[in-house]
């Protein structure tokens, strides 16, 4: 048991935990807490950089996290990772150092951790024998090699239609029940990566083990590591969750690794840290955002990408729930300008059986001029061009009102229809590779 009202009981506790989250030296002893606003905390007596964790110190046996957010004056302001119950005022609170990082290693494939990196898959303690901080320094662009190579992802439409290149950083676009769960699986599954990290952020509970049991599954698993802070965590262990998912990855391509990078969802992380910047005091610019967040989601994007001298790549895919499906939702607007591509998942695709519910016509990737042959290119344009002529005049055709022969365009898109229409469809346990996916797509104006 520790006096919480003696200074050097306090100091003696402290020196018993754990070597990644010592005592700051150049802290006297606690600040204390003033007063909680929302899910802001005050603390005086410390003063200490942005970003830095802190303990609070409720009882012997009720100590809990928190991270500075912002100060005033004499104020420093922070955010509990925890539940704040207990709080009172006078409550401890004690900075510490090497506590805003992750331990990373060979040994996280195969397991499910929080946000803080504790395994919560119930198979026991991690090895993991490196230290990563959380926040990485940015990487000098030309350092970067360019992005030349090809990914094979397994799904067919994306492989010829919207082919990926190595270190490629694509959203996947979609509302809430288009199948865009099932989508991130078969791509965790079949995309011929040597590392899988799946970062899911502020999702359903239940999210969770579904994703792990059914969409990734065990041979998934066997080459992943999923890092999952559901939507009951804190907002700043759904920041950090985002964090050390992309920590983890640059870990792996540090060593060499082609890793497939995939945070479910950017937009969860965007709202997590527009909650930690209104508490902080921040004003909201644009539809109740603060400037901060998209200089945050601009930073995570960045951090994927091609390794320094080309070793190792990230290829990053990033969800963005567009709220009614509402394309142009601040999140997603930001997001398209700042990825290199987007997926969109249509509702009435998926409403009509269609899956993978990609809409081809909304969807791009930018670097597919530099990683695909000219003749796949010519034949992706071709196909889009005849599928857009379809659907642009489905309901004409549907009632008889077209003419055969009024349109030569139209002629040849009712003629490939349901070959166009079965070569987009896939089925959930079926994979198609690159090479099989562009000959199937050359195939169709062969016929």
């Amino acid at each position: 048991m520790i006096d919480l009202l003696n200074k050097d009981s306090i100091k003696a506790h402290l020196k018993k935990l754990a070597s990644a989250v010592e005592v700051n030296p150049s802290a006297t002893i606690a600040g204390s807490i003033t007063r909680i606003s929302g899910m802001k905390l005050e603390a005086a007596g410390i003063s200490v950089p942005m970003g830095t964790m802190c303990k609070i110190m409720i009882s012997p046996t009720n100590i809990i996290n928190a991270e500075v957010i912002g100060f005033a004056d004499n104020v420093t302001y922070l955010m509990a990772v925890q539940e704040t119950y207990g709080i009172k005022q006078g409550t401890p609170v004690i900075p510490l150092v090497n506590a805003h990082g992750a331990r990373v290693g060979m040994s996280l494939l195969g397991r499910v951790i929080d946000a803080s990196g504790n395994p919560i898959d119930g198979l026991g303690h991690i090895d993991a024998d490196e230290y990563y901080s959380l926040i990485a320094k940015p990487v000098n662009p030309l350092a970067r090699k360019r992005i030349g190579e090809p990914l094979d992802v397994g799904i067919r439409a994306i492989n010829s239609l919207i082919t990926v290149g190595k270190g490629q950083r694509l959203g996947i676009f979609a509302g809430s029940g288009v199948g865009k769960s099932v989508l991130l699986g078969m791509m965790t599954r079949f995309t011929k990566a040597d590392i899988v990290v799946v970062g899911l952020i502020g999702e359903r509970g239940r999210e969770v083990k579904e994703f792990i049991e059914e969409n990734l599954g065990q041979a998934g698993m066997e080459k992943s590591v999923v890092v999952a802070s559901p939507a009951d965590t804190s907002p700043l262990m759904r920041v950090n969750g985002a964090a050390l998912a992309t920590t983890i990855a640059e870990y792996y391509r540090d060593k060499g690794f082609d890793v497939l990078l995939i945070i479910d969802s950017l937009t969860r992380y965007a709202h997590a840290q527009r909650e930690i910047s209104l508490s902080a005091g921040e004003l909201p610019a644009t539809k109740g955002f603060t400037p901060t967040v998209f200089a945050k989601l601009a930073q995570l994007v960045e951090r994927s990408g091609n390794g320094i001298n080309g070793v190792g790549s990230i290829t990053a895919f990033y969800t963005v729930l567009v709220e009614g499906d509402d394309q142009n939702d601040p999140v997603a607007d930001h997001a398209r300008s700042i990825l290199d591509g987007h997926i969109f998942l249509s509702r009435s695709l998926a409403d009509s059986g269609h899956y993978p519910a990609i809409d081809i016509e909304k969807s791009i990737s930018r670097v597919m001029p530099a990683v695909a042959s000219e003749k796949q290119i010519q034949n992706s344009l071709r196909f889009k061009k005849l599928y857009g002529a379809y659907q642009k005049n489905r309901e004409i055709i549907n009632v008889g009102m077209y003419q055969h022969g009024a349109d030569k365009t139209i002629d040849e898109a009712l003629h490939l229809k349901d070959a166009m229409e079965s070569f987009l469809k896939q089925g959930i346990n079926e994979s198609s590779d690159m090479s099989e996916s562009v000959a199937l797509l050359s195939g169709i104006f062969t016929r």
